[in-house]
């Protein structure tokens, strides 16, 4: 099959591109088990949920739209009565948001074995967040990047009174290999309108996406806590690759009809995300990167340390100087 190949062939977890989410954690029962899991009320983040519920996990979904995120809820409940399922209210472009989901979370007496950041947007038109940060950086890293650092307490101190490995998951994409990392830590260039071009700059956020959970995992390990924290690509999905792409007519069907050829559907790419979040055969896998359930090498860029540990240091320093102008 040549350089497609790996669209049908096993990986090491013996798992295939076409694999399901339930599929991947057939047999796992993770009763007990609290989970956070942003962007679930919709695409792979709600199958991601759902699978997580029918598991026994009470999972946690955070919801711009309260009311959008209840028929979430409501959905799942129809299929799974038994499932777990809280909506809290948190819009992930808003640093004030965040801040009050997780002080609400964190003075709750729930535990946190897993977060999920898998929220994000793709290729939208420019526009600033409510903090005035270009709205695909702000939403699909930073505001990830400020939710994980208000959480990772509870995390480590859920992992540390049950003994039972904490897991944090990244949701980003192969397109973070098309980054051109020279504009990572530029916020003038981020910010620009003039120089905005949409696909470099959602590349430009999923590269952070692995940046961000490589250097997680030595600040985790150099502190010898019981948390992982790795990153995946979901695999390109039909449901929503054509969103912010302006194609009409005739072509718009050609490219889905190829696009059928070899994208997934939703629950083959929730498949990565439940498999990293639940498979016992994860125990102790930290900073790596997956591809269909299989360990990939992401690009060279998103492997340089201290690329990772200045976007660590410049993303505290921004969310600081945002929070001072308020």
């Amino acid at each position: 099959m040549g350089n497609w190949k790996w669209f049908s062939e096993s990986g090491s977890s013996g798992f295939k591109s076409s694999s399901t989410a339930e599929q991947v954690t057939e047999g796992i029962d993770a009763t007990g088990l609290t989970a956070i899991v942003t962007g679930a009320t919709s695409g792979i983040g709600k199958e991601t949920a759902r699978v997580l519920a029918l598991k026994g996990v009470n999972v946690i979904v955070p919801s711009r739209d309260l009311e959008n995120g209840l028929k979430i809820k409501e959905m799942i409940l129809q299929e799974n009565p038994k499932a777990q399922i809280d909506v809290m209210e948190m819009d992930l472009a808003s640093i004030e948001s965040i801040t009050s989901f997780a002080q609400s979370f964190n003075s709750s007496k729930q535990s946190l074995n897993i977060l999920i950041n898998n929220a994000g947007i793709f290729a939208c038109p420019f526009q600033l967040s409510r903090d005035g940060i270009e709205l695909q950086f702000a939403t699909n890293h930073l505001g990830h990047f400020l939710l994980t650092k208000l959480l990772l307490e509870k995390l480590k101190t859920t992992a540390k009174k049950t003994g039972i490995e904490g897991r944090i998951v990244n949701v980003s994409s192969i397109a973070h290999g098309y980054s051109k990392g020279d504009s990572l830590l530029d916020l003038e260039i981020i910010n620009n309108p003039t120089k905005y071009k949409k696909y470099d700059a959602y590349c430009r956020s999923k590269l952070a996406n692995v940046l961000h959970a490589n250097e997680l995992a030595r600040v985790l390990q150099a502190e010898e806590a019981n948390v992982t924290a790795n990153s995946l690509h979901p695999g390109i999905i039909a449901t929503n690759i054509f969103r912010f792409m302006n194609i009409r007519g005739i072509m718009l069907h050609v490219l889905a009809a190829l696009g059928k050829l070899f994208t997934k559907n939703i629950p083959q790419g929730a498949s990565t995300t439940c498999y990293l979040a639940l498979h016992p055969d994860m125990k102790g896998v930290t900073g790596k990167f997956f591809i269909d359930c299989k360990e990939t090498l992401p690009s060279s860029q998103s492997q340089d340390k201290d690329l990772g540990k200045k976007l660590w240091s410049w993303s505290t320093d921004l969310l600081n100087n945002l929070n001072i102008q308020k």
